[in-house]
């Protein structure tokens, strides 16, 4: 506990927080669900022959089976309403292979998430180094993806059969006695599925969490990094700068027209001053002196 509790204060769980090793603990856990659900399951059934001769008839038969739902290899002992005599009824389908191969992707899948989570926590650097970590987890990532949908699917196929190998209304069918006239047959109770039916939708909840995984896996790859840069500012001209040159091109001709008629202006007024003074008043009151 010590050793958790110093890990914690350092931060190094962390990578629990953020949604790749969030997702990546949710995979952990929910792969233990599905495999567990599925190869711990015994399931049984019972049926009842009512014989013409109540002595030969057996009320009560019970039938059980279990993971890896070899049902070919599993028989019962039913009364053949004659003397006292039994026969071997053996259930029909081999269901093996699709529950074993549910069963070990999801062994796998909780080993692959919990190694791991112990890169992402304690190793996370070393993971990032030279970008193969993320590939690696990638590839495997996806897969684990693509066989938890042909696992779920298999199991859910597989589920549907043995369902129906195991159905008392089937099964008592294959009994010789039952098509006797005279002899009743009945089931007496059905077997519990809910077990096997949660652990096909702890395989598709797996698909998904795998699925969606896939994504945050593939961005600490920076594969996509350089396509998310934005591209750089183009310069563009100020407005004041453009305003002010357009004001000065406006300006300059007004400014020019206005410099050119001063002198003018001033050249008619020397002109006026000089002739008042030759022929104003003060010439002819010197005159008049």
């Amino acid at each position: 506990m010590d050793v958790v509790n110093q890990l914690v204060a350092q931060g190094q769980f962390r990578m629990l927080k953020v949604p790749l090793g969030f997702i990546k603990a949710l995979q952990w856990f929910f792969a233990i669900f599905a495999f567990s659900t599925c190869g711990s399951y015994s399931g049984m059934f019972r049926v009842a022959v009512d014989c013409k001769n109540k002595t030969d008839s057996d009320l009560s038969i019970e039938v059980e089976f279990e993971y890896p739902f070899r049902l070919h290899q599993v028989f019962f002992q039913a009364p053949t309403c004659k003397e006292g005599t039994k026969e071997h009824v053996f259930l029909v389908g081999d269901y093996s292979s699709s529950a074993e191969f549910f069963v070990t992707i999801g062994v796998f899948a909780f080993l692959y998430s919990t190694a791991a989570l112990a890169i992402y926590i304690f190793f996370f650097d070393k993971y990032k180094e030279n970008n193969k970590g993320p590939l690696i987890d990638l590839g495997v990532t996806a897969v684990f993806a693509f066989m938890w949908l042909v696992s779920s699917a298999a199991w859910a196929k597989g589920l549907s059969d043995v369902k129906t190998a195991t159905d008392p209304d089937k099964v008592i069918t294959q009994i010789t006695a039952c098509d006797v006239e005279g002899n009743k047959c009945r089931e007496v109770h059905d077997p519990v599925m809910s077990g096997l039916n949660t652990s096909v939708a702890f395989g598709f909840i797996n698909l998904i969490l795998w699925v969606g995984n896939l994504w945050f896996v593939f961005k600490e790859t920076g594969i996509i990094a350089p396509f998310m840069r934005a591209p750089p500012p183009q310069e563009k001209p100020a407005a004041s700068d453009a305003y002010g040159q357009q004001g000065a091109y406006e300006q300059d001709p007004y400014a020019s027209n206005q410099g050119g008629y001063q002198p003018e202006y001033s050249q008619q007024d020397a002109e006026y001053g000089q002739g008042y003074g030759q022929q104003g008043a003060p010439t002819s009151f010197s005159n008049q002196m």
